[in-house]
């Protein structure tokens, strides 16, 4: 493949085509909405009955209960002020006046008052003052149900009470009643009532899913962890039944695995004696041949060095490095240190690296051995090899890390290029079949990727996905 043909190739994959716009249907708008946590979706399943059962339960007093108690309150202020301004009508002499005041002060809690040859003005305030209550609208048609004169009120002098002033026929009459007669306290409660009750359950709903999803994220972390070869020993039990049981059985599969590794190891390690002690016998005698045989002697050293190194390559392969332990390293300097071997067996290798340190925790060793890998894959097919590392962002958070290894070789047909990870696949003679192999198994164990690809020099480019 040529230079102009790859590159092509990587322009089209590289390009960033604009998206086709999509409807914003019923159920895309409920995937946007809904959360995706487990704590998020386990509130939302609380929190949606209790708000519509509070919203029905509001509206049904409001629009009933409320209601009802408003009028009535508002219609016995109302017939008060009715009979008294019927007893003024029936008794029209001043003498009369006093007696039907002190009456109406004792007997139904109103003060009153005559302004004699006055009439009414612009109306009064009419601003709310007591929100979400009809009280306003409920006293002003009562007073024109049961009074039937002109009349203004006024509910911002007093806060304490509502001034009404009626127009008679000789003057203004003046009412001052208290507000508690048109309004009562537990209105008031009840809303706080159920807000507030409504509050207090979804704060302890909260706090509970909070600890049972706390115990689910731990599993999952610590999965994650054991996945990637971290030893942070067994969980501790906790949250619900089922999460408990998640926990045992997570320790108890971590323990059955950890036996299982150990007793690899340690059966590898008498594979490797067992095999390297006769290679060591061939070696010698193999020495002590005769001169005259020593060109012979010297074709079977190279297959005994051939066959010690196909054993190592073995071995590492079914360890998987699975011993070392994760620490902070700088990415930037193990990729530099690869180049360096790379360049000091003979490759030439450009580097281009970022000017600040990139510092994730690895595995460092099995990480140079994966490098290792690519590059030594890489200088066996090309003369010529380009390093780079970048930093992505991801989509979910964090970045990604991206170690890119192109040649200028032959490449690799892009249907075959999974099988090129298949331990023991050659397409190539002199070589194992694992490099690759190894080296996506480390990848995958810091929970990254290797992929190939077209590389812009016309090869084959290798790119490592390391999260940060």
């Amino acid at each position: 493949m040529s230079v102009a043909n790859s590159q092509k190739k990587e322009g089209v994959r590289g390009s960033s085509l604009p998206r086709p716009f999509l409807p914003m249907t019923p159920t895309r708008l409920c995937r946007y909405l809904v959360p995706r946590g487990l704590l998020g979706r386990a509130l939302l399943i609380i929190l949606v009955p209790l708000v519509a059962l509070q919203i029905i339960a509001l509206f049904l007093f409001y629009g009933s209960h409320l209601d009802v108690i408003s009028r009535r309150l508002a219609g016995a202020v109302a017939g008060d002020i009715a009979m008294v301004v019927e007893l003024l009508a029936r008794n029209p002499h001043p003498e009369d006046r006093g007696w039907i005041f002190r009456e109406a002060a004792w007997r139904l809690d109103l003060s009153l008052a005559f302004e004699t040859g006055a009439a009414l003005g612009s109306t009064g305030n009419r601003q709310a003052s007591l929100p979400l209550l009809p009280l306003e609208e409920d006293l002003d048609d009562a007073m024109r149900e049961r009074v039937r004169l002109p009349f203004d009120t006024d509910w911002q002098t007093d806060s304490r009470s509502v001034i009404i002033r009626v127009q008679l026929p000789d003057g203004v009459l003046h009412v001052e009643a208290a507000r508690k007669r048109l309004f009562s306290s537990t209105l008031y409660l009840f809303v706080i009532w159920v807000v507030g009750s409504s509050l207090l359950l979804f704060l302890v709903a909260a706090l509970f899913m909070k600890n049972q999803v706390r115990a689910i994220r731990r599993l999952a972390e610590a999965a994650d962890a054991f996945g990637r070869g971290r030893d942070i020993g067994p969980m501790k039990p906790e949250g619900a039944a089922e999460a408990r049981q998640a926990a045992i059985a997570y320790n108890s599969m971590q323990s059955r695995i950890r036996r299982f590794v150990e007793s690899r190891t340690e059966m590898l390690a008498g594979i490797s004696h067992d095999l390297r002690t006769p290679l060591t016998r061939l070696r010698l005698g193999i020495a002590m041949l005769p001169a005259s045989v020593q060109d012979d002697a010297a074709a079977m050293t190279q297959d005994v060095e051939e066959m010690d190194r196909l054993i190592a390559a073995y071995l590492a392969f079914a360890r998987g490095e699975g011993t070392e332990q994760y620490a902070p390293a700088d990415l930037a300097e193990l990729v530099e240190e690869a180049a360096a071997k790379a360049r000091r067996d003979g490759a030439q290798v450009d580097l281009a690296l970022p000017t600040e340190p990139l510092v994730l925790p690895v595995r460092a060793d099995a990480l140079r051995r994966c490098l290792g890998n690519l590059l030594d894959n890489a200088r066996k097919h090309a003369r010529r090899i380009a390093i780079g590392l970048t930093s992505v962002p991801r989509e979910e958070s964090g970045s990604w890390a991206m170690v890119t290894v192109d040649d200028d070789g032959p490449g690799l047909p892009e249907d075959q290029r999974e099988d090129a990870f298949r331990p023991f696949a050659t397409f190539s003679a002199g070589g194992t079949g694992l490099g690759l192999a190894i080296a996506r198994d480390i990848a995958r164990a810091h929970g990254g990727d290797i992929v190939l690809e077209d590389s812009p020099l016309g090869g084959l480019r290798a790119r490592i996905r390391l999260p940060v």
